[in-house]
């Protein structure tokens, strides 16, 4: 039996976007997980936990996740287009693998939604 090129489309399509809603969550446990092994904490707060000074709550709603990526991997060149002054100035985690920079921008993206 063949099928269609469209419904074969659909198919997958449902298929793909069923197994990201499934990885979705253990991504965001694994982003928390980062986020407390970097000790984020040490300099940000989230829902009133870690530094008071540095809150993250509402950072999913203010940035996008291309943005939240920037703030980890470029926080210089993102404190400066933001103008932001807090001192220390936010370490750079461009070194971190590829999955837990994945994963802490999934993390990040659930916080004040």
């Amino acid at each position: 039996m063949r099928i269609p090129p469209l419904t074969a489309l659909i198919t997958g399509a449902a298929l793909f976007t069923a197994t990201a809603a499934q990885a979705q969550p253990a991504l965001v446990a694994k982003g928390e997980a980062a986020f407390a092994a970097n000790r984020c904490s040490m300099c940000h707060a989230v829902a009133g936990k870690g530094n008071a000074k540095g809150p993250l709550d509402g950072v999913g709603k203010k940035y996008k996740a291309d943005e939240l990526r920037q703030w980890l991997v470029a926080p210089a060149e993102m404190a400066a287009k933001h103008n932001a002054t807090r001192k220390p100035a936010m370490r750079d985690f461009s070194k971190l693998p590829a999955e837990d920079l994945d994963a802490l921008v999934a993390y990040l993206q659930t916080l004040g939604k």
